[in-house]
């Protein structure tokens, strides 16, 4: 399941998973979805190793900017996920 985190001015919708332990690591997945004529952009990013995957529609400089905001945001979204922990 996903959880809503923030939504830009420009509609682009944050959200995140649970935490998911991966390789037993924590590892959380945050979903980038921005409206767009006939559908959205997407991407996934996960934390807290900042790889980004599934990227469409998003140019370069849209990503870096993403990667910029959810680095800022990392410890936020990572404390938000653990207290979705079922």
């Amino acid at each position: 399941m996903l959880y809503p985190f923030m939504t830009l001015n420009d509609e682009t919708e944050i959200v995140h998973s649970e935490i998911i332990e991966k390789d037993g690591r924590e590892t959380v997945k945050v979903v980038i979805e921005k409206p767009v004529m006939n559908g959205f952009h997407s991407a996934v990013c996960w934390l807290p190793d900042n790889e980004w995957e599934n990227v469409n529609g998003f140019t370069p400089q849209e990503i870096q900017n993403h990667q910029e905001m959810i680095e800022s945001a990392a410890n936020k979204i990572i404390e938000s996920a653990r207290t979705r922990r079922q």
